[in-house]
């Protein structure tokens, strides 16, 4: 399935748009961000995503002792972001399980995708690092 379909399988019509700057520290020499920098912006609007929802990491982990790991990502590039850029990272909610959530991010300069990714996440418990079930409050959030 490629990516430009995986959106209309979604959970609901909300997407999460996370803003960020690219700065020097993201590039290489030439000004364009180094390829694994997508990832690093994609946990950052997925660590802000959640937050939105009224979960922090902390939260999770102290009040529900579970923490998400990613399972599994496909991910394409497009076209190269730039030095200076402000870009904005999205992230849709496309299927969630008892311990797996599916998400479908893209990262967009000016409404045009440069980048997208389909992320598979586990819920696992802090102690055991095996798949626990997502906590109930945050699968309510998610299939509102």
């Amino acid at each position: 399935m490629s990516f430009e379909h995986q959106t209309q399988f979604a959970l609901s019509d909300h997407i999460f748009s996370y803003p960020v700057r690219v700065y020097y520290q993201d590039t290489d020499t030439g000004g364009v961000v180094y390829h694994a920098n997508y990832l690093n912006f994609m946990e950052r609007a997925r660590y802000e995503w959640l937050r939105e929802m009224g979960f922090s990491v902390d939260t999770l982990i102290r009040a529900h002792k579970t923490i998400f790991m990613v399972r599994s990502l496909n991910i394409e590039y497009f076209k190269p972001a730039l030095l200076d850029d402000l870009l904005h990272v999205t992230v849709q909610v496309t299927e969630i399980g008892r311990s797996r959530i599916t998400l479908f991010q893209q990262v967009l300069r000016d409404q045009v995708m440069l980048v997208s990714a389909i992320i598979h996440v586990v819920c696992v418990g802090v102690e055991s690092l095996k798949p626990v079930s997502v906590p109930t409050p945050l699968r309510q959030k998610i299939e509102k």
